[in-house]
């Protein structure tokens, strides 16, 4: 950089060299030096100041000034031509000496503003006036603040100041994506990445804040890995201040789910384990020395848990799936002012019981949030969620599904959901991990019962997709699931009724080798009843996937009585009909065969 700034000086004194040789427009060219003498003076003071100076403004504005000096020597040199046959044909506008001269004002306006900005950034003087917007900026002047806002990140301010910008960054990547990009594009992330090393409680919060914002771009994956987030966002959870990690915790989360090229990444810097850790203290130790085995592992964990339970007042707010994919930000944890503490909450803190209160409902929330961190990096990944079971982690989530808070248990039956889900499209990895004998398995499986048998709204959804994702694993005499999921069948709630089918044709389907086991307790369990219920008043959705269980149902059971009384048949004619329904791909296949053989 300071050689091109060396080179922009050459430029300007070009241009005052050849002002003394003009010969036409002598005073508008007198105008222009002295413009460019001003400008090479504040370039000087640039060159000095260079090591302090915020890179990415620095750039845009030197590559604009030399442009603008190009013009002017351009326009100066045309003044100077000797020849009357040569003035004759050149041509020169006074407009463009009042636009160059203006363009060299801009200039001499930028390299004033990235002068300032810099040594106010360096003095963090709350009394010096509001620098306002460099020319450069006028057409986007967001684009300022966040130079502004990186430049003291990158400075030597305060910690609170860095702090204080740093929750402004917040408020900006919360606005409006595009500022995100921006703040991505100007290389915020190394000095927020600084402040969460360096800064004090509130200033590493914020910075976690705004890393886990930006990272939810994923545009942001290069930026993240070339700034090293993930090595350090493992040290906090691993020696940081609870406060701290449960926002690195969320951030974590946040990047997972928008960005799942990350899932990995962070996974090679041991963040499962470390979250494994704050969700289950006492139970998660190295794999080689753990026995899952032994029974006091179940009990173990239950003290700990305990103290995760429900608190009235202040405990973060569950959000749903939607809600995390729109980026809400509904956790109380997340909410508190940076700047302006509640001293009533200040000095309770400062009493052994106000501290163990706190201590413990920041406990509470690090479980919430470490369970939603890791519901997010399972999601789609085998890698991660072999490295669960691996480390014998797994049985964990049965005993938070038990005695969990309610924040716990839905992101506990998430992160279950998105396992299981793995394993489902992993053969090898599902005999594995739920080995129908296996304590894991079974303490699992009783936990989903429980659940699904109280029809907890909560927690219903993901534990109904949970045994839908295991189908394969269940034995012919193991009725009980299929019974409970035909119970759902007649939910006044769609969207369950419709969870349940799907989950019910796992066991139905040709590919699942217990196919007609499972159909015939579908039967016994009064199922077809349900089904044709929902064919004929369901909506679209319930429609298509009653009917393909119904035809499953026929195909591997055609000889059934219940099928003949309830004349199905009739039914599935009056489906042909239905162009919404034949037209769905396992409907298309499977109709015409079951039509036949029932006929028969």
């Amino acid at each position: 950089m300071k050689l091109i700034l060396e080179s922009l000086i050459q430029m300007t004194d070009q241009v005052s060299k050849m002002v003394d040789e003009v010969q036409k427009f002598r005073q508008e060219c007198l105008e222009i030096k002295a413009k460019t003498k001003k400008l090479v003076a504040l370039l000087r003071q640039v060159i000095v100041n260079n090591n302090n100076l915020y890179e990415r403004p620095t750039r845009r504005i030197i590559e604009d000034i030399k442009q603008v000096l190009d013009k002017a020597l351009t326009l100066v040199s045309k003044c100077r031509i000797n020849g009357h046959v040569k003035h004759l044909f050149t041509i020169i506008h006074a407009t463009s000496f009042r636009k160059t001269s203006l363009q060299l004002e801009n200039s001499i306006g930028n390299v004033q503003w990235l002068l300032r900005v810099s040594t106010s950034a360096d003095k963090c003087d709350d009394d010096d006036e509001y620098l306002g917007f460099p020319p450069i900026a006028a057409g986007e002047p967001i684009l300022c603040l966040i130079w502004e806002h990186v430049a003291i990140l990158l400075s030597n301010a305060s910690l609170e100041e860095r702090s204080d910008v740093a929750a402004s960054l917040v408020s900006l990547a919360c606005d409006n994506d595009r500022y995100v990009k921006l703040i991505l594009e100007e290389g915020g992330i190394p000095p927020l990445l600084k402040l969460l090393k360096e800064g004090n409680m509130d200033g590493q919060e914020n910075a976690a804040k705004a890393i886990g914002l930006l990272g939810r771009d994923p545009e942001s994956v290069e930026h993240i890995v070339n700034a090293r987030v993930c090595p350090v966002f493992a040290k906090i959870l691993k020696e940081g201040h609870m406060q701290v990690q449960l926002v690195v915790a969320w951030a974590i989360s946040e990047m997972a789910a928008h960005c799942p090229k990350l899932q990995d990444y962070f996974s090679r810097y041991n963040t499962i384990s470390l979250l494994f850790s704050h969700l289950a203290p006492e139970t998660i130790q190295e794999h080689n020395k753990y026995d899952i085995e032994s029974k006091y592992y179940m009990f173990s964990i239950q003290p700990v848990l305990m103290s995760s339970s429900d608190s009235n007042n202040k405990k973060v707010q569950r959000d749903d799936d939607n809600n995390v994919k729109g980026g809400n930000l509904n956790h109380a944890s997340l909410k508190h002012d940076n700047n302006q503490r509640d001293p009533h909450v200040s000095l309770a803190s400062t009493s052994k019981k106000g501290k163990e209160f706190d201590d413990l409902e920041i406990k509470a929330q690090m479980k919430t949030m470490a369970a939603r961190a890791l519901w997010q990096l399972c999601k789609g990944n085998v890698t991660i969620c072999r490295h669960i079971n691996e480390s014998k982690a797994l049985p964990c989530f049965a005993i938070l599904l038990e005695n969990g808070s309610r924040d716990v248990k839905s992101y506990s039956t998430m992160a279950l959901m998105e396992i299981t889900s793995v394993a489902e499209q992993h053969d090898e990895f599902r005999r594995y991990a739920f080995k129908p004998n296996s304590p894991t398995a079974k303490a699992i499986m009783d936990q989903l019962h429980k659940i699904i048998d109280k029809c907890d709204s909560n927690l219903l959804i993901p534990c109904v997709k949970s045994v839908g994702n295991l189908a394969n694993i269940f034995r012919s005499k193991e009725t009980r699931f299929i019974a409970l999921l035909v119970r759902l069948l007649g939910e006044k709630e769609p969207k369950i009724c419709v969870e349940a089918t799907i989950a019910l044709n796992k066991f139905a389907c040709t590919d699942n080798h217990l196919h007609e086991s499972h159909c015939n307790t579908v039967i016994k369990a009064g199922g077809v009843n349900h089904l044709i219920q929902m064919i004929y008043f369901g909506d679209q959705m319930m429609q298509k996937h009653a009917l393909t269980l119904l035809c499953y149902i026929a195909l591997h059971v055609p000889k059934s009585a219940i099928l003949a009384q309830q004349e199905v048949l009739i039914i599935l004619e009056w489906c042909t009909k239905n162009a919404h329904l034949i037209g769905e791909p396992p409907i298309e296949a499977l109709l015409p065969k079951v039509k036949s053989r029932l006929g028969l």
